[in-house]
Parts: C-alpha cells; structure tokens; sequence
C-alpha cells in the first residue's frame, strides 16, 4: 500500500469518527448552549438567536483553534481592560491576543457584557428582541464585523437552523442549567423529529410523549407549551404536531380551503396547518357547533 493510499484511508477514518462522535456540529452546538443562550437574553437582551448563530459563526460551532485553545467562542481579544489569562495567535495582525476562559460559558457571558457596556451598541438593545435581522444588520452597520457578509451569514443560520425559536423562550431555573441524564436520554429523539408546518417548529407526536417532558427539553413554560396547541389539558394524540411557537392566524399562501375527511374536527385541522383554533374558527362561523361531514370546505385563510 502507498503512503498516499494511506493518508487517504487515515483522511477517511478521521471523517467518519468525526461523523459518528459529533453528529451535525451545528444542532450539537444548539443543543449544548441554547439554555444559557435563553438565559442570557433574558439577563441582557441580546435575541438568543444572535447569540447561538454568532457561536457558531465565530467559533466554527466549537471547533475553531480558539475556542478549543481558549474556550472563547466569539473572538473577544484582550483590549486595555483585560486582567485574565491571555491567548495569542494570528489574526488581522500577526501573535494577537485574544482574551483565555477557563470554560466555554465565561466567554458566553463576557460577550454579553462586552455588547451591553459599549455605548455604541446601545441602539441594538432598543430592538425588539424578535428582531434578529435588526440585530443582524445592526451589529454589521455598527462596526462589529469586518466581513460585508456577516448579517447575511447570522441571518441565514438562524434561518437554517429554525434559532428564531428560541428568542419566543421563557428560562427556567434548574431545568435549564442542568437536565438530568435520566430526562435528557428521554428526550434526546426529540430534535431528529423536528419538522416544520406554516414556518412554525413543532414535534410529531408519540406514544409517550407529555407536553411537561417537551417542554422541559425546549425550556418553554408548559402552560405556554399548551397554550401554543390551543390545549385546555395534557393529553397528546400520537401523530400530532406539538408546536413550540403560537400558531398562526391563517395557513401559507396556496393553503386555501381544506376538504373534511373522516375524522376531521376543527381542532385536528388547526394543528394540521398550524392555525390558531380560535381563527380559523371564526374564519367558518357558518360550521361553529356543527359536526364536520365529509366533503366540508374548511377556510384556510
């Protein structure tokens, strides 16, 4: 066997590990890092959306020789009012030094800090906090980028990954600083069941499944969780989308009128396309207490 023959299978093994341990690095590094995102938002204001998506951006999702040298995972050099450990390396200029954490989530904090203490940034926090393409803009605009791409680049990861969804998110205590193994197991096929209805997130449903173990994976209050799905009780229906965001008032544009199919209750059809109950409800006040029949037109919009 060559040596170049190999390097290659040595390249290929490396890859594969690299799959097989890490998955997608992008929704580890959510996974890892939404709650103190949320909580973070919450102290500061910063949309946990910036947050996640500029961690990822900076940090190459954690992989960067930064954050794993330095555990900083949003670029933060030294500056005149720096007493902590110091990392060098090359940058824009040659051996800068950029500021060295003793854990990954003291750079989380410090950044937040580092946004909330400079005056020129203070525009941002005028924003809504659902306002991640302001954020975006504005961080670009304001100087804190040298890349002419970077608000397009935060904003097409949050899009991408759905981070959005996060900035809607209500910490809690003890949940979301540390969920326990025996949950966190449980729980863990949640995200590979993630899918999106009307540019809503939610989870199809199993057998199982409880809206308070949903919602202590996701960080959302439960009575909100519940609320989202238009529920007056905890019980799930297997198949069912439960929806981490408040529903809409109407379906996407194409989704006009639904043809009732057995089975069909105005509630069924609301989760279907992720229309708030009470909408499409009075959008068909002419069926309002009447038992669906086949053949039905239901309005959409």
């Amino acid at each position: 066997m060559t040596s170049n023959v190999k390097c290659l299978l040595i390249a290929i093994l490396l890859i594969i590990n690299t799959l097989s341990v890490y998955g997608d690095p992008r929704k580890d590094f959510v996974y890892k890092y939404r709650a103190l995102a949320v909580r973070e938002m919450h102290r500061t204001g910063i949309p946990a959306s910036i947050k996640l998506a500029q961690g990822i951006l900076e940090s190459g999702s954690g992989f960067s020789d930064l954050a794993v040298k330095a555990n900083n995972h949003f670029g933060i050099k030294c500056h005149g009012s720096w007493k902590g450990a110091r990392h060098y390396q090359d940058d824009d200029e040659e051996n800068e030094c950029f500021r060295h954490y003793e854990r990954p989530e003291e750079s989380w904090i410090d950044h937040s800090n580092f946004l909330l203490n400079r005056p020129w940034y203070a525009p941002l926090f005028e924003l809504e906090r659902t306002d991640y393409k302001g954020w975006a803009k504005g961080l670009k605009s304001i100087g804190y980028a040298t890349n002419p791409e970077y608000a397009k680049l935060l904003i097409s990861i949050i899009e991408e990954e759905q981070l959005y969804v996060y900035d809607t998110v209500t910490p809690k205590k003890k949940e979301t600083e540390q969920v326990s193994e025996k949950v966190e197991g449980k729980l863990d096929n949640y995200r590979i069941r993630e899918e999106t209805r009307n540019k809503l997130l939610c989870i199809e449903a199993k057998e199982g499944d409880t809206y308070e173990n949903i919602a202590l994976y996701y960080g959302i209050d439960v009575d909100k969780l519940l609320s989202f799905n238009d529920k007056l009780d905890n019980t799930i229906t297997p198949g069912d989308c439960i929806y981490l965001q408040k529903k809409r008032t109407k379906a996407l544009e194409g989704y006009e009128v639904h043809e009732v199919k057995a089975g069909d209750t105005m509630y069924s059809i609301s989760q279907y396309y992720g229309i708030r109950l009470d909408n499409l409800q009075r959008n068909n006040y002419h069926l309002a207490g009447m038992k669906l029949i086949e053949g039905d037109k239901v309005s959409l919009r």
